[in-house]
């Protein structure tokens, strides 16, 4: 029984620590500037972003989602990985067919995307 009491002086803290890591952060607005200056952390996925999608999504007036613009990006979200997926492969809007990703995987794109989407 003193094993069991003895761990229970943990519970508040674990339940603190587990409330903290299940409330995302509150989304709000990035500027274009605060938007160009994000950059994914692997190598191979920031050249692709650079190439491909960052002239477009760090301009507002193209209408595209800003980089890690969650209150432009968590509507989209809603709609489902798979349904991002198959809008950036088979273009949406202004943007085209793949996004001028021409090397770009589908796994490529997952995660451009979550970058973009802020949820990396």
């Amino acid at each position: 029984m003193s094993k069991f009491k003895g761990a229970l002086r943990f519970l508040p803290a674990a339940l603190l620590l587990a409330a903290c890591q299940s409330e995302p952060p509150p989304a709000k607005p990035l500027t274009p500037e605060e938007s160009a200056a994000l950059k994914p952390a692997d190598a191979r996925i920031a050249g692709l972003y650079d190439q491909a999608c960052k002239s477009c999504h760090t301009v507002a007036d193209t209408g595209a989602p800003l980089t890690g613009d969650r209150t432009q990006w968590d509507k989209r979200w809603a709609k489902g990985e798979e349904a991002l997926l198959a809008s950036a492969v088979q273009g949406l809007g202004g943007m085209p067919a793949g996004g001028q990703c021409f090397s770009c995987t589908p796994d490529d794109y997952k995660a451009l995307i979550r970058f973009m989407a802020g949820r990396n």
